[in-house]
């Protein structure tokens, strides 16, 4: 994520800021112009955004329920930002406190969207393609079931999500109890659209097919054979030098589902470092610990590049939260079999970085 500053003030902002405590302007996030912009009222329910002039915009419908700070064309007949237009199912705000765990997942959703769409995904809706679009149902259980019922997961482009898991406490207990090392609202934004990604980005390419299937493995083996396995069995010896976590062992699609929320995690970290003109430079220092990022990672040449940079920096923010007597920012290893998994995904959201050599498809 990059840095924000008010155009009335300069004051520095935060992605998801509605309000700039320096100078007072309302603020609003301009998808297409991937900015926030500090506003100033027009007629009715337009807003003049200073970062664009010339153009008159309106808040998505879902600004009033307090979950949404996008904006939409003033004109615009539906209504719903480029991230809420993919909702298909929301909580019953009427319920108490579904409203605030709701906004939870909002917030972690519009960051999902930032990065796919500055990498320029393929993001129809179900208004787009009724069958296959990308949408989300937040859905809460039912009293009597409480953390017995709604799961998380992905089915042809519908992402569920249990609304629990906007509970603090309750992701922080399912963790434990799954010996996890980081569970986030990010993370399952992450890693369900790797599962949809896979579908539009994979699934009908024979070529990206046998590319997939030679990194991770074949995904024809049987799902629910393979996920009561990894529940009764765990993971196998030096599960490490093949697979980013443990959950990655379960099944090739969860591999790339994972594989591909790393990606996610990386691309955008390194933004935010670049944005913070973060640079590495140990005092004691063999050389491989030393970075400067000063790229776009969205625009990364290489998936090397990306490792070059990342690797020490994840060890820096690592150590700062270990003196802090914090678990690690980044708690994973990223083995060379790892690391070409993720060059595969990184030649997934690059294609113009892609070159034919010998009849495969590589980074360039």
């Amino acid at each position: 994520m990059k840095l924000f500053s008010c155009q009335a003030c300069g004051q520095v902002l935060f992605f998801e800021n509605v309000r700039c405590e320096h100078c007072g302007h309302v603020l609003g996030y301009l998808p297409d112009k991937t900015t926030v912009s500090a506003l100033e009222p027009l007629a009715g329910e337009a807003w003049k955004a200073l970062a664009a002039p010339q153009n008159a915009y309106k808040f998505c419908r879902n600004y009033s329920h307090g979950v949404c700070n996008w904006m939409v064309p003033a004109d615009d007949a539906v209504g719903f930002c480029a991230a809420c237009r993919h909702n298909h199912v929301i909580p019953d705000l009427s319920a108490p406190g579904n409203n605030q765990l709701w906004a939870r997942f909002e917030a972690a959703k519009r960051r999902l969207f930032y990065t796919l769409m500055r990498l320029h995904l393929p993001l129809e809706n179900r208004l787009d393609n009724p069958q296959h679009g990308l949408a989300f149902d937040f859905l809460a259980d039912e009293a009597r079931t409480h953390a017995q019922g709604v799961m998380t997961g992905h089915e042809k482009g519908l992402i569920t999500l249990a609304l629990r898991e906007a509970d603090d406490a309750v992701r922080e207990k399912v963790r434990g109890e799954m010996s996890e090392p980081y569970r986030t609202l990010l993370g399952h934004f992450r890693h369900e659209s790797g599962h949809y990604f896979w579908d539009r980005l994979i699934g009908g390419d024979d070529n990206r097919l046998a590319e997939f299937r030679a990194l991770f493995g074949d995904e024809r083996q049987d799902y629910a054979v393979s996920l009561q396995r990894h529940y009764s069995e765990g993971a196998p010896a030096f599960w490490q030098n093949e697979f980013v976590s443990v959950y990655a062992t379960t099944h090739p699609w969860e591999d790339f589902a994972e594989t591909w929320a790393h990606y996610l995690h990386i691309v955008d970290t390194l933004e935010t470092a670049r944005a913070f003109g973060i640079k590495v430079k140990p005092r004691v220092n063999n050389g491989e610990l030393s970075a400067v990022v000063d790229f776009d990672s969205h625009n990364a040449a290489s998936m090397a590049q990306l490792i070059d940079a990342w690797l020490p920096i994840a060890f820096a923010v690592n150590s700062l939260n270990r003196s802090m007597g914090q678990p690690d920012l980044y708690p994973f290893v990223l083995a060379p079999r790892t690391i070409e998994k993720l060059a595969f995904v990184h030649a997934l959201t690059h294609p113009a970085a892609r070159t034919e050599q010998g009849g495969k498809l590589v980074n360039a």
